[in-house]
Order: structure tokens, then C-alpha cells, then sequence
């Protein structure tokens, strides 16, 4: 098939494109809402889920991956310390580094923040959708899947 940008096809993917782009944020956005970070900020949480997902990590290692200077990931990684959700080992291999890890209570804080924003979501589509939906919302998430792999 030889697509030319004025080809009905292309310009439907693109619209649809536009519009679930739009719409992922949008949700996106309805989750955080559902996130209660109490006094941290959201780079400051952005960081503790990221320690809960790859594991234990540097400053420098997580200022690179969150793209920021290691200086102002030290001013998150204090405050952090401070409220018991990371601790510090040295590295055994440079003993000038910290490595940084989730402490339980942290684990605990993110289970409970990742429950409430599971539970928001599923009460919303059982109160939202009929079953009928349901079942195509659940064609869509393969859908989906499939374009995140590709």
C-alpha cells in the first residue's frame, strides 16, 4: 500500500494519535490526583518510586535518570533521609559513594499510594461502564499493549 500524506488512512491514525495522546495525559493526571504525597513534592515522590522499581541506586545515578543536576537530587535525597523513606549505605566498591535504597516504611507508603489509586480506577470503571464496556475496555488494554511493544 504506497500512503500519501493526504490518504484518509494516515490522517484518521494521526487524529486518533492526537487524541489518545491527549487522553493518557489526561488520565495520567486523574491518577496523580488520587496520589496523596502529604509534605513531599512530586520530584521528591518520583524518586522514591523509582528506587522502589529499579532498586537501589547513586545520587549521580538518580539525577541522570530523573534529568537532574546531581546537586538538586542531593537537596531531594536530604529531605528524604530526613523523613525515614531512604537510607544510605556506602558502596563497597567507591567508598565516596552512597547508595541509596527504599526503606520499609517507604514500601509500605507507595503499596498504599499505588492501592488507592487501583482502587480509584477500578470503582470507576464498575460505576462508569457497563459490563458490556468493560469487555471493550479490556479489548482496548490489549490493543494498547501492542502498540506500547511495538
Amino acid at each position: 500500500m504506497n500512503e500519501q500524506p493526504g490518504d484518509p488512512d494516515i490522517q484518521s491514525a494521526g487524529r486518533l494519535a492526537t487524541e489518545l495522546r491527549v487522553l493518557v495525559g489526561r488520565m495520567k493526571r486523574r491518577l496523580r490526583g488520587q496520589t496523596h504525597f502529604g509534605d513531599l513534592t512530586v520530584s521528591q515522590a518520583l524518586v522514591l518510586s523509582r528506587l522502589e522499581r529499579d532498586g537501589p541506586a547513586t545520587v549521580t545515578t538518580l539525577a541522570r535518570a530523573e534529568g537532574m543536576r546531581p546537586q538538586s537530587m542531593g537537596a531531594n535525597i536530604s529531605v528524604l533521609e530526613v523523613a525515614g523513606l531512604i537510607s544510605g549505605t556506602p558502596d563497597p566498591n567507591d567508598r565516596r559513594q552512597t547508595i541509596l535504597s527504599a526503606t520499609p516504611a517507604c514500601i509500605e507508603w507507595i503499596e498504599a499510594d499505588r492501592a488507592a489509586r487501583q482502587d480509584w480506577l477500578a470503582g470507576a470503571i464498575r460505576n462508569t461502564l457497563t459490563a458490556h464496556e468493560q469487555q471493550d475496555l479490556a479489548k482496548v488494554v490489549v490493543l494498547l499493549n501492542r502498540i506500547v511493544d511495538s
